[in-house]
């Protein structure tokens, strides 16, 4: 059997962090099968669907590299599907026509309520047929009233659910629209679906599911029912928790490595090992291996992963992603080193791509004034004339590159017979505007020889302006 697994986000909002992972889940075994993995917009919700979360979702799955085999497919280009079926269904007496109103049924419920009995539609109309003429009905599925529905969840081990606890389940709104349950029981069968990965919220979904795929003579596909994300108190992950939005996290500096490598450990494991390559991921991949437990969010081992990629991954990669956050901070890259180059001696300082792209921008521009501390610490007075002198030594540097470099500012301080503090800190504060930065030679060397010693010239204007006021 050749394997199909399934995403099928509502796109009544952004893609949060537990559906990415439910992707994340869906995509690795479909990979890991030699399978095909189907994306499917599941709009029938047509009030709270809107363009822009579809094309969240899209985005959101294209950042995370989860590309699909099939699809994106939209259930609201699929309603002549869904009501062929249900006509078969009507047609074969296994579904009827529910004139049932909304206020009737929610009498119905809220006496059963007052009883201590679970709310339930009692199948008033399930038999009968003097429907009323011009009147509005909706289309149920019969259900059946004995036996047992009894699946193996990869997750959760065998789940039994009697008939009796079931309902018969609207499939047709009286509006003419399908219903959630069915339509997904059509794509996952005329989509050739084996596998449905899925949040634990759908569990009493299934076996609904179930009894309508068997009335249609369709084959059941294996599930997995994964459980849900908490936050680090045990609640519900949601926005008090930070970012739940995964291109939240895109737009917080996080790589999309990082953040695969974090969700497939929220609820996945393989022995000890923290840091998966995509490659391993799929290779070492397997649903019988998610656990049963919630998984709680920790925001500070993401930041661990997202440095731990930002240094180790190849620099062409990074830069891929680090460049919208140049670009989303106004910094002009052509007006500077190759980003690459910058990345290398900044990587090791930094947690995220937005704090990289902060913290470079001396690299690309001009800044209007110096850090107010490190002014204050480095440029003094008592800095002016070893300013002037390394700026002499700088100028004649004839190959400017990080060797050369180092040679004139060491030579300086052993002229003036000073320690090398009293050179680099004003220095550093001269040409970058702080007192943080890469080592004094790399730094220098990715910014052009004409603009370090203008930059000298404004600082020891500062030092002159600051021993005049």
């Amino acid at each position: 059997m050749s394997v199909v697994t399934r995403f099928a986000p509502s796109p009544t909002g952004y893609l949060h962090v537990g559906g990415a992972r439910t992707a994340l889940y869906s995509w690795l075994f479909a990979k890991s099968q030699g399978g095909k993995f189907v994306l499917r917009i599941e709009d029938t919700d047509i009030e709270r669907s809107t363009e822009q979360a579809k094309q969240a979702i899209l985005d959101g799955m294209a950042w995370l590299g989860l590309d699909h085999d099939e699809g994106p497919y939209y259930q609201t280009q699929r309603f002549d599907r869904y009501n062929h079926y249900i006509d078969k269904l009507l047609a074969d007496g296994l579904a009827y026509r529910c004139y049932m109103s909304s206020d009737e049924l929610n009498a119905i419920r809220e006496e059963q309520e007052k009883k201590g009995e679970k709310p339930r539609y009692p199948g008033t109309w399930r038999d009968r047929t003097d429907h009323p003429e011009g009147q509005p009905y909706a289309i149920r599925f019969k259900n059946p009233k004995e036996g047992v529905v009894v699946f193996k969840d990869h997750v959760r081990g065998e789940v039994s659910i009697s008939n009796t606890e079931l309902d018969d389940l609207v499939i047709r709104r009286t509006d003419g629209a399908p219903t959630y349950n069915f339509c997904v029981v059509v794509d996952d069968w005329e989509m050739g679906i084996t596998h449905v990965v899925r949040g634990e919220d759908h569990i009493n979904n299934t076996p609904r599911q179930i009894n309508i795929l068997k009335a249609l003579g369709a084959p059941i596909p294996e599930y997995a029912h994964v459980s849900m994300i908490l936050g680090d108190d045990g609640k519900k992950l949601s926005k008090r928790h930070g970012a739940v939005s995964v291109m939240q996290y895109r737009d917080d500096g996080f790589l999309p490595q990082a953040v695969l490598n974090y969700l497939v450990r929220l609820g996945w494991s393989h022995g000890d090992q923290e840091v998966f390559s995509k490659e391993e991921m799929i290779s070492l991949f397997s649903l019988d291996n998610i656990s049963k437990s919630a998984s709680a969010f920790n925001t500070d081992k993401l930041i661990w992963l997202n440095q731990h990629y930002i240094k180790s991954l190849p620099v062409d990669e990074v830069v891929q992603h680090a460049k919208w956050h140049f670009v989303q901070q106004g910094i002009d890259l052509n007006n500077g080193p190759d980003l690459a180059d910058v990345i290398k001696v900044q990587s090791e300082r930094v947690d995220t791509l937005k704090e990289l792209a902060q913290i470079s921008r001396y690299f690309y521009e001009e800044f209007d004034e110096f850090d107010a501390n490190a002014a204050k610490k480095h440029l003094r007075p008592v800095a002016k004339d070893n300013l002037i002198a390394v700026k002499e030594a700088l100028t004649n540097v004839a190959d400017w590159k990080p060797q050369s470099i180092q040679e004139a500012i060491n030579n300086t301080a052993e002229t003036l017979g000073v320690g090398m503090g009293k050179i680099g800190m004003p220095l550093r504060v001269a040409a970058t505007g702080s007192g943080n930065s890469p080592s004094l030679d790399v730094t220098l060397a990715l910014i052009s020889q004409g603009t370090v010693v203008q930059r000298i010239d404004k600082a020891i204007e500062f030092i002159e302006n600051r021993e005049n006021s």
